[in-house]
């Protein structure tokens, strides 16, 4: 069941793919979304305004049951009558009760991401119900039979087209695709009648406030006003995480949800109900409202001291927004009812495991919804949790353990480098590249141009290129990762060069292996924990002032998991682990702080260069402009790409994965990098590199990749 459900994943992937329209679509709000939300934060400390939602959400979510027990009563006091369900068929059925047992037929909703968690539209209608959405985008879909592709904006992978073809079908008429104002005419026209006969109407709530029962809804269209107004009975679905204290806090929340949503400074609309409003079509002149607060897991979710921040979500799609993959396939396919990131998530607590697991694997892994995420939540951790627990599930398969058995022994993963090495020979051409690719690369894989493995390895060069240095400034360690000891060693040659020239000692210990990330990304957590105490006892960190790494992948990873993963571990590593997290720092920072020569005034030169910032970068503090600083000294002629900070596509084992989706980024980049004119493009990953030179050397672009020591190195000894 599993390998079908990942069969026919690959499927919608590659439909999706195929799809102009929702390409263009998600391009054109990726990169007005990025201007937006930079303007609306513009003079706003964002990070401290995060910090205060995380500590909002964090206290709400611990005190879920006293608050939902101050909510009740404040709410009852003001004649609201509030249920609580315990699971998605109970709340299904509470609502279905308070419309047969008076009667009503016609029932409208607004938008409401919970009322599609539970599917309680399909649930009404099957009961002879007539359910009609009333927001724009929630109509158009549900007049297509489809879900939601956006939390915020549900309709954003449609065209105008589409919809001018759907409302001509629904009403018999012809409608000019150009013209949006008259198609949105159209829609209140057939909306309108709903409004007036409907016996129910049913909304979610983005707030309750515990201190006076009040609920709170934010939207962009008049129409969950009128929901909630204009019926007999206004029916509230809200999740138990919505409970916040009190106003104070939701109007923190308020200040971040549209800006991170969509953009924009303040939403249309901010509705607060508090208790039973006047209703003249009822006896009494009052509105009949009821509030069904819904667990279906949150409660048992609340006490998990690492899942339990996932409630934090605010629901405002900044997660998806950025998101690299679901800027290339949409909702449907990056989601199954929740979308993003967070989808990724709730998917696994909300629908069950076999639906996740065909979406976990495609998260790339580039942390951009963490740096993005109003409440602060640890987005890329939960998911490389929950893909160790269903990996834990399945069992350790043989891939698993061949893979565990190369990256925890570093002189095997050599010596299998080294085979490799003499095998690629009569497939390898001098540009460095493997000439052609064997079976398991072609077909959706042949899309870049793959390195070939070097010669010689760096710790094979090693012994030629160490120098003990009298009275050195600084005595460093190098952490070489992967792709720079076996496939780029002269990047780390390069970077020791620099450092010898600035009286600088470089130690290489050579018992240090893989850092641990591609095994972290894949659930991979026995064989996780034995490459980082590896990795920490192969240094001796009192000889050394930093541990300086070229690859930001490998810094990041290293310096935000080790204390965690060690704390895990036996042999009490954790005090080890966080002395070595202290001393990683990237080769940018490293040299932009101590190497004395690169700041000298000089000649620039006059090539042509543009930055590709790795997703990884900009997680380590100040890194991202060192590292630009670096280059912007030595050339006059630097550019800055659109989408500078804008994945690559390669996210390690990702590549492998997810051909298709990793080909189609890494064109996006490079389209993107020729609109610049510039001759080289810099970074600062080996991964990074292997995608963007595989890239180049397949459309046989005139540019050239560079990493930040080799662009420095050059630029030092043409100088001299």
């Amino acid at each position: 069941m599993r390998q079908k459900l990942k069969k026919e994943y690959k499927k919608e992937i590659k439909f999706s793919l195929k799809n102009s329209f929702l390409r263009a679509a998600m391009d054109k709000f990726a990169v007005a979304y990025r201007t937006g939300e930079a303007k609306t934060f513009f003079n706003t400390n964002k990070k401290e305004l995060i910090a205060k939602i995380a500590e909002i959400k964090k206290f709400s979510i611990s005190s879920l049951d006293s608050l939902y027990e101050t909510f009740r009563k404040n709410a009852e006091s003001k004649g609201v009558k509030v249920w609580f369900a315990k699971t998605a068929e109970e709340a299904n059925k509470i609502i279905s009760s308070l419309a047969e047992k008076r009667g009503y037929i016609k029932i409208i909703k607004s938008k409401s991401m919970t009322s599609e968690e539970i599917q309680l539209n399909t649930f009404l209608e099957k009961r002879g119900f007539t359910v009609i959405e009333t927001d724009l985008g929630e109509w158009i879909i549900q007049l297509r039979k489809e879900g939601p592709s956006h939390m915020v904006m549900p309709a954003i992978h449609l065209s105008r087209y589409q919809v001018s073809d759907l409302f001509s079908l629904v009403t018999k008429e012809s409608y000019d695709p150009e013209d949006i104002n008259r198609l949105v005419r159209v829609a209140r026209k057939e909306l309108k009648q709903s409004f007036i006969d409907a016996d129910m109407g049913i909304t979610g709530a983005n707030f309750l406030l515990a201190d006076t029962g009040t609920l709170g809804l934010v939207t962009n269209e008049g129409n969950a006003r009128l929901v909630s107004t204009l019926p007999k009975t206004h029916v509230v679905l809200a999740g138990i995480d919505k409970i916040v204290p009190g106003l104070k806090d939701a109007l923190n929340i308020l200040n971040i949800l549209p800006k991170n949503a969509t953009g924009q400074a303040i939403t249309s609309y901010v509705t607060w109900i508090s208790g039973r409003v006047p209703c003249i079509k009822n006896q009494d002149g009052k509105k009949d409202l009821h509030i069904v607060i819904l667990d279906n897991g949150r409660m048992k979710l609340a006490k998990d001291p690492v899942f339990s921040q996932a409630l934090n979500c605010i629901r405002c799609g900044a997660c998806a927004n950025v998101c690299p993959v679901y800027r290339m396939v949409g909702g449907h396919t990056m989601g199954h009812i929740y979308i993003g990131a967070i989808g990724l998530i709730l998917t696994y607590f909300f629908h069950g495991e076999e639906i996740a697991e065909k979406l976990i694997g495609n998260c790339i892994g580039c942390g951009k919804c963490k740096e993005v995420c109003a409440s602060g939540i640890d987005l890329p951790e939960i998911i490389k949790i929950i893909a160790q627990k269903l990996k834990d599930k399945r069992g350790v398969t043989a891939t698993d353990k061949i893979v565990s058995a190369i990256l925890t022994n570093r002189k095997l993963f050599h010596r299998v480098l080294k085979f490799a090495q003499y095998a690629q020979k009569p497939f390898t051409i001098k540009k460095g590249f493997v000439r052609h690719l064997p079976m398991l690369f072609t077909g959706s894989h042949n899309f870049k141009a793959l390195p070939k493995i070097a010669n010689d390895s760096f710790r094979d060069r090693w012994k030629n290129i160490k120098r003990e240095i009298g009275k050195p400034r600084l005595k460093i360690a190098v952490f070489s990762g992967c792709l720079q000891d076996f496939v780029y060693p002269e990047q780390l040659e390069a970077f020791v060069e620099i450092l010898h020239k600035e009286n600088i000692e470089v130690d290489f210990p050579e018992d240090q292996t893989c850092c641990g990330l591609p095994l972290s990304l894949t659930g991979n957590k026995r064989a996780e924990k034995i490459i980082v105490k590896q990795n920490i006892n192969a240094f001796d960190l009192k000889k050394y002032d930093y541990i300086v790494t070229l690859c930001a992948s490998c810094a990041s990873y290293m310096k935000n998991n080790y204390s965690k993963i060690s704390a895990l571990s036996e042999g009490g590593l954790s005090e080890k682990a966080g002395e070595f997290e202290s001393k990683i720092i990237t080769s940018g920072l490293f040299l932009d702080k101590y190497a004395k020569s690169l700041k000298e005034k000089k000649e620039k030169r006059g090539e042509k260069v543009t930055f590709h910032s790795p997703c990884h970068l900009s997680q380590m503090e100040n890194a991202l402009s060192s590292t630009k600083d670096l280059i912007k000294n030595s050339y006059k002629n630097f550019v800055t790409a659109a989408e500078e900070n804008t994945c690559c596509g390669f996210g390690g084992t990702y590549s492998a994965k997810f051909p298709r989706i990793s080909a189609q980024i890494l064109e996006k980049k490079l389209d993107d990098f020729k609109k610049t004119g510039a001759d080289v493009i810099v970074t600062e990953c080996p991964g990074c590199i292997l995608q963007l030179r595989g890239g180049v050397q397949k459309k046989k672009l005139k540019m050239k990749v560079k990493h930040l020591t080799e662009l420095l190195y050059e630029e030092g000894n043409n100088e001299n």
